[in-house]
């Protein structure tokens, strides 16, 4: 194939990318991590959102196809399976696990103290100078968090993340259906935002080669989230034989696609459980050893690994990404962190007239 352009397509755009200074790009950079940075909590709803919508697309627009059905009815269809799925694991789960938190808070000495005897035994630890037993242990962390949970500042702060959590449940909601309907014309209308000059280098080059990308990487998600759930049903249900382990272990794989927020409410459900189920010492070391290795696998292993391959990058950056969005940007720099890193890659591609998966000269 000649080196040589075949049409002046490609001369134009790279007239484009000529056009297009440096102070200019710096600039959009700088103001969108400002954004992102002031925005973080706002944006939550709509980083969700848009990421299930996006992964959904394909499956509604080839259905669409197929059954030739009107877009908008396989649209509404996919939102109300997605309500279905999560109307279904709400009936499941939440009922056994508020009684289990009821059993919980109306016996919260008892089961610290089972803690306690589970950790210490019959024998005494030294506490800030002070001897105590399981039972004393107990009483002791039981006033301490009844205390604290009297306090109206820290009432008033559980209300209002509870109140704030609902809200944003529901504006997720609201949002992946308006991004599932009409997710096309939103796009057009991102791209109407950019210079009519630079729309056939965004729209022709840099986002036909960021697309596969993209949704190889969130399929690779999914694919760390079957693991999880699987994993998690695994450790909690055949090895520690915790009740509600096959509930737990989908809330698991669920929450496994929010980072950091996610495994640790996963996390806390799973032991309030087996807690109240087996407080012993061996049932606690058992925990923990899941935990771990369920961190391990994932954080270190599975998810690098997978996520890496489908976005054709380094593990070791995939690491490095998911520490820095997160020191930098909290949640959502976490789950922005790989994708940005993807489309920062497509775009340099694009610039430098390099492979869009990263090999020099032919090579990797």
């Amino acid at each position: 194939m000649s080196d040589q352009p075949d049409s002046g397509g490609q001369e134009r755009d790279h007239e484009h990318v000529a056009r297009i200074s440096t102070p200019t790009i710096l600039f959009v950079v700088a103001a969108t991590v400002l954004a992102v940075y002031e925005l973080q909590l706002v944006l939550m709803p709509f980083v969700l959102a848009g990421v299930v919508s996006y992964i959904c697309t394909p499956a509604i627009d080839k259905i669409s196809q197929k059954a030739r059905l009107p877009r908008l009815l396989v649209s509404i269809l996919g939102f109300l399976l997605i309500l279905a799925l999560l109307a279904a694991i709400a009936f499941l789960g939440v009922p056994p696990l508020v009684e289990e938190i009821k059993r919980i808070s109306t016996d919260f000495e008892g089961t610290v103290n089972g803690l306690a005897q589970g950790a210490i035994g019959a024998g005494k630890i030294n506490l800030l100078g002070q001897e105590m037993d399981a039972q004393s242990l107990a009483k002791a962390l039981a006033g301490a968090i009844r205390e604290s949970f009297g306090n109206m500042r820290v009432l008033t702060l559980l209300g209002g993340s509870a109140v704030v959590s609902g809200f944003g449940f529901l504006l997720t909601l609201l949002l992946l259906f308006f991004f599932m309907v009409s997710g096309h014309s939103i796009v057009r209308g991102l791209l109407w935002l950019i210079p009519p000059g630079e729309r056939p280098l965004i729209r022709d080059h840099i986002l036909s080669n960021l697309d596969p990308v993209l949704r190889r990487y969130f399929i690779g998600v999914l694919g760390v989230v079957a693991f999880a759930g699987a994993f998690a049903y695994v450790g909690l249900g055949v090895v520690l034989g915790i009740p509600h382990a096959l509930f737990l272990a989908l809330v698991t794989g669920i929450l496994e696609a929010i980072p950091i927020v996610g495994p640790i409410a996963a996390a806390t459900m799973a032991g309030l459980v087996a807690l109240q189920h087996n407080s012993g010492l061996a049932a606690i070391l058992g925990y923990a050893i899941y935990i771990a290795a369920l961190r391990l696998s994932i954080d270190q292993l599975f998810g690098p690994i997978v996520l890496g391959a489908a976005g054709r990058v380094h593990p070791v950056l995939i690491i490095f990404c998911f520490l820095a969005g997160g020191s930098l940007f909290g949640v959502i720099g976490v789950i922005l962190a790989v994708p940005v890193a993807l489309i920062v890659r497509a775009t340099l591609a694009v610039l430098y007239d390099e492979p869009a998966d990263g090999a020099i000269d032919g090579k990797r």
